[in-house]
């Protein structure tokens, strides 16, 4: 029997949560948990290494590499083949300070 996943922690959840383009008829959907959103939103917009990512998030780097794995080949999904990019679902917790503390840097404030 597996291992239960474990819960990773997510700063903030996604403002827009549905992508689509808008010059071409949608031809499918590309489903994106929070967690596939958080790594790219702490690896690519914040610059975060997979170390600071994986403490951040409450994992191990190995985890935080597969997550971001699976994100970047769903992004490259949607952009290359014009389909609807959906955000939900995933294993995860709210941090308990998300409203004030979403910064790059969340595992070493009092939310961490």
């Amino acid at each position: 029997m597996p291992r239960p996943q474990k819960r990773r922690r997510i700063c903030a959840l996604p403002r827009v949560r549905h992508f689509a383009p808008s010059d071409v008829s949608v031809c499918g959907v590309v489903a994106m948990t929070i967690d596939e959103y958080e790594t790219i939103r702490l690896m690519d917009l914040l610059g975060c290494t997979q170390e600071e990512c994986a403490a951040q998030m409450g994992v191990a780097r190995t985890t935080v590499q597969a997550v971001y794995g699976t994100a970047r080949r769903k992004l490259a999904e949607a952009l290359v083949k014009g389909k609807q990019l959906e955000i939900g679902g995933g294993t995860y917790v709210l941090c308990e300070a998300a409203d004030v503390c979403c910064g790059k840097d969340c595992a070493q404030k009092s939310c961490g």
